[in-house]
């Protein structure tokens, strides 16, 4: 991937997908269609609710929870108060469960959050929360076949453990011959020239901080388990 795919300014790199609907990395799309019938024989029907995202639409995912339009979460998943957090707090908040913008693996197209629609009854409300995918969830089915089946097709979860930074995501996968290059590939430099030339709120003190970020929101994540021999 080049610069601007790797920051998400440009979608030279994805294929939009009719069904199920999503939008991904060329290379990513053969694996996901591959486990989606793996999964079929065991009466899941798994498809993204979210895939690629491009840096405009997580910059105003941005953007409107810094400013307080859309709801923040503690670690936890607890609500907070815009208002009665610091700017970095905010930042924490933020980063917890949404990706800096140019910093987000959702613009390589390698990276997907998943459910299983078969599951889901008529009506029922997506949360994508944790408790969802836990054990007496609507989606554990889902969680356990992707435990057992998710590496065959080359995917893994690299929020699934708490490492302080991203808060553990057990819907969201990665295709590891797409991500792991990307994520070597996305330097702190690039990313705090693409974030220099951008309108993030809260400019200042993100960039006073991008060094931690980058180490902590974006390299600390868990690594695909290790290939059978």
């Amino acid at each position: 991937m080049n610069e601007l795919e790797l920051t998400g300014r440009s979608r030279t790199h994805i294929i939009d997908l009719v069904e199920p609907r999503c939008s991904l990395h060329y290379e990513t799309v053969a694996s996901l269609l591959a486990m989606r019938d793996e999964a079929a024989k065991a009466g899941i029907d798994l498809a993204p609710c979210s895939s690629f995202r491009d840096f405009d639409t997580q910059l105003s995912i941005w953007n409107r929870k810094w400013n307080g339009e859309r709801p923040l979460y503690d670690r936890a998943g607890r609500p907070l108060r815009r208002s009665e957090l610091s700017d970095s707090e905010a930042i924490d908040a933020i980063l917890s469960w949404s990706s800096l913008p140019g910093g987000s693996r959702h613009h390589w197209g390698s990276d997907l959050d998943v459910i299983d629609r078969a599951a889901m009854p008529a009506g029922y409300k997506l949360e994508l929360v944790p408790s969802e995918y836990a054990s007496g969830g609507i989606f554990a089915r889902l969680t356990q076949w992707l435990d057992e089946n998710m590496h065959r097709f080359g995917f893994f979860r690299p929020y699934r453990t708490d490492r302080g930074g991203v808060s553990p995501e057990p819907w969201h996968l990665s295709y590891a011959p797409v991500a792991l290059p990307a994520l070597e590939s996305l330097s702190l430099s690039t990313l705090r020239h693409v974030l220099e030339a951008s309108e993030i709120a809260g400019k200042s003190h993100v960039l006073n901080r991008l060094p931690e970020i980058y180490t902590r929101y974006l390299l600390s994540i868990d690594p695909p388990p290790p290939k059978s021999s």
